[in-house]
C-alpha cells in the first residue's frame, strides 16, 4: 500500500507501508520541496506516480529507501538517474540534498 506522508507516520502506516517488503524496508518518493513522502509499494517509481498525482513536480521528488530496523536511509533508485539535473546515476550524488532527504525521512518515519 502506498500512503503520502505528510506528518510522522503512526505505526498503522508503518505496517501498512511495509506489506511489500516486510521489516526489510520502504520504498520510497520524497518531494524536497514539499517535505512530504510517498512510501509502500513495490517499485520507488509508484511511489513517485502517487505523489505526482498530488501536485508535486517531478524535480522535486528522489527515490530513497528507509531500512527500519537499522534506521538506514538509502540513495539508490532509477527515478534519481537525471542528468539535466546533474545527477547522472541511480545514487543521489548531492551531499546536500540527501541531506534534505535524510531530514524529511528521519522527520516523518523514524519512530522513537
Amino acid at each position: 500500500m502506498i500512503l503520502i506522508i505528510r506528518r510522522p507516520a503512526t505505526p498503522e502506516q508503518m505496517l501498512q507501508m511495509s506489506e511489500a517488503f516486510g521489516d526489510a524496508l520502504i520504498k520510497l518518493a520524497v518531494d524536497v520541496e514539499r517535505g512530504i513522502l510517498a512510501g509502500g509499494g513495490e517499485l520507488h517509481a509508484d511511489c513517485e506516480a502517487t505523489l505526482l498525482e498530488d501536485n508535486s513536480q517531478q524535480q522535486d521528488i528522489w527515490g530513497a529507501d528507509w531500512y527500519p530496523l537499522d534506521r538506514q536511509v538509502g540513495f539508490e533508485s532509477l527515478i534519481n538517474i537525471r542528468p539535466r539535473q546533474g545527477n547522472p546515476s541511480l545514487e543521489v550524488q548531492d551531499p546536500a540534498l540527501r541531506l534534505q532527504i535524510e531530514s524529511i525521512i528521519r522527520r516523518l518515519l523514524e519512530v522513537s
